[in-house]
């Protein structure tokens, strides 16, 4: 151990001359796609797997620019033109330093006419952020919502507690609900192959719109981040503090987790590369209250370490995974993902179906300049994860985080096929999205394996387990948008969406058939196209 800390301090004094790289961009998927073009060449060997990126990255600055100052055309314009289009709403810029602020609105109305419901969002936000130096970046933002959501996100809300990606949600009407969002994140980088970060954020690992490792669905998390890149070698160790409000021990209160992250991509050319993943979920009290100490060898930096000590008889949740990618052509990249959560040799390599054969995997491919139109982008994508996969022996050690999933936000037992196009010209965006979903929910008061919270130890069968078993639900989603660019600093659109969703079993159908229109801002990466955990 001393040798690696050893040799990781002598390489950080040997580069502490060297340019650093400290500000990263908020991810989200629909604003991380206008970058494929650059992301996706074969010309380039950009780190693509681990986002939020580095927005001063030399492979990616130039186009990251373009689309943070489209509009600015060098002419002198009146203060109140400037700063809705082109400008932050206060924005200073210094010899050594930098600060800026914005107010975010998010307001919008809507109907849904399958249920002759109607919906809106009032929320306002402030955010700021800034620089020292080239070193040291900041972020903070906080916003104050209220919203009456079509009654399918209201099942989802009242089935976790929780706004998609959010936070906790307080009732006030039918379909009618209050919450907070606060996010934070501060990132040093001493030295050029160096990043610290820290804060209360998200982190998503691989290539596709969604994540079988570590995906942006939940809320965000307390965490402190060290991400080195070293050639065509980026490493990223992680530890966090989680909550599941559902757990609770002896006297009431909530137990309490964390959880180490290890992720290294590897960039073998510049077509091909490959990624290894590994996490651990702990508890940090027991059933009677009592607080567990830190386990020491979680700070331990090397890559299925502990997972393998985990994987013998710690009584810890451990999950190892594997990302890849190769670049077709400059337009076709095919990606791809695996992850672990149990292995038996004799039930891995068997055709029975067992409860404790639980991995999931993802195929895809996305790319820039479809039929070589500037900036049309697409991406096609299954996923499919088996039952009972990331569910424990309670949800204390499930993976998840505050009521939601820390990797594919449908949870497991499920299969998806999903298609993503956008297109940008000018000012405008248009996006759309159709997705189809298989999947079974619980029935009978058994478990089927979809709901993460439930204990795997009591599943409905041991053997004889697929996709899609219990109650076997089908859902078809198609989402479209178009927006008009008002000011790219701080993604500020008026933007005119709709959505149909279509949710059926033998038990409930479901429709949604919305329209919305709205002023709206922010690049948070929010999720609508949602399944439920049960049966309602």
């Amino acid at each position: 151990m001393k040798k690696i800390f050893g040799a990781l301090l002598l390489l950080f004094m040997a580069a502490g001359a060297a340019r650093a790289q400290s500000i990263y961009q908020q991810y989200s998927y629909q604003f991380y796609q206008k970058l494929n073009a650059d992301v996706y060449s074969t010309q380039t060997r950009q780190h693509s797997s681990l986002r939020p990126f580095f927005a001063d990255d030399s492979i990616i600055r130039r186009r990251y620019d373009s689309l943070m100052n489209y509009g600015s055309d060098g002419k002198s314009h009146g203060g109140a033109y400037a700063k809705l289009f082109n400008e932050h709403l206060i924005d200073y810029r210094g010899a050594s330093s930098t600060f800026y602020a914005d107010l975010l609105p998010d307001f919008a109305i809507g109907r849904d006419f399958s249920t002759k419901t109607n919906t809106n969002t009032v929320s306002l936000g402030l955010q700021l952020g800034g620089t020292f130096g080239n070193k040291f970046s900041y972020y903070v933002a906080g916003y104050e919502n209220s919203a009456v959501v079509p009654p399918y996100l209201a099942t989802y809300i009242n089935q976790t507690g929780i706004v998609p990606g959010q936070a906790y949600a307080k009732v006030y009407k039918t379909y009618g609900y209050d919450w907070d969002y606060i996010t934070a994140t501060a990132s040093y980088t001493p030295a050029k192959f160096l990043n610290i970060s820290a804060g209360r954020d998200k982190t998503f690992i691989g290539d596709g719109y969604r994540s079988l490792l570590m995906s942006d669905a939940a809320s965000p998390y307390p965490f402190l981040r060290l991400t080195a890149t070293l050639g065509n070698v980026r490493y990223m160790a992680m530890w966090a503090s989680f909550t599941d409000p559902v757990d609770l021990d002896a006297t009431g209160k909530n137990r309490g987790k964390g959880g180490v992250f290890h992720y290294l991509d590897w960039n073998v050319s510049n077509r091909f590369s490959v990624g290894f993943f590994d996490a651990v979920i702990w508890y940090n009290k027991d059933e009677a209250g009592h607080a567990r100490p830190f386990d020491l060898s979680y700070v331990n930096p090397i890559i299925f370490l502990r997972p393998a000590e985990a994987l013998n008889g710690s009584p810890d949740n451990a999950l190892i995974g594997l990302t890849s990618k190769y670049k077709i052509t400059d337009g076709v990249t095919a990606y791809g993902q695996f992850a672990l959560d149990e292995f038996e040799a004799s039930n891995f390599f068997s055709n029975k179906g067992s409860s404790r054969n639980k991995y999931s995997y993802q195929l895809g491919f996305r790319g820039a300049n479809l039929f070589n139109v500037t900036g049309l982008n697409y991406l096609v994508e299954t996923n499919a994860s088996k039952p009972y996969t990331y569910s424990e022996r309670g949800p204390v050690l499930s993976y998840t985080e505050n009521g939601e999933m820390l990797a594919h936000p449908w949870g497991a037992n499920f299969r998806e096929f999903v298609g993503l196009l956008n297109y940008s010209y000018k000012r405008f965006d248009f996006s759309g999205e159709l997705d189809y979903g298989h999947y079974g929910l619980d029935i009978d008061g058994l478990n089927y394996g979809k709901d993460p919270f439930q204990d795997y130890a009591n599943p409905a069968k041991f053997t004889g387990n697929y996709i899609g078993q219990g109650l076997t639900t089908n859902m078809v989603y198609v989402e479209g948008k178009v927006a008009y660019l008002l000011n790219p600093k701080y993604n500020l659109r008026i933007e005119l969406g709709g959505i149909f969703r279509d949710e059926k079993n033998i038990q409930f159908h479901d429709k949604t058939s919305m329209v919305t229109i709205g002023l709206r801002s922010s690049f948070r990466g929010l999720y609508n196209d949602l399944a439920s955990y049960k049966a309602h």
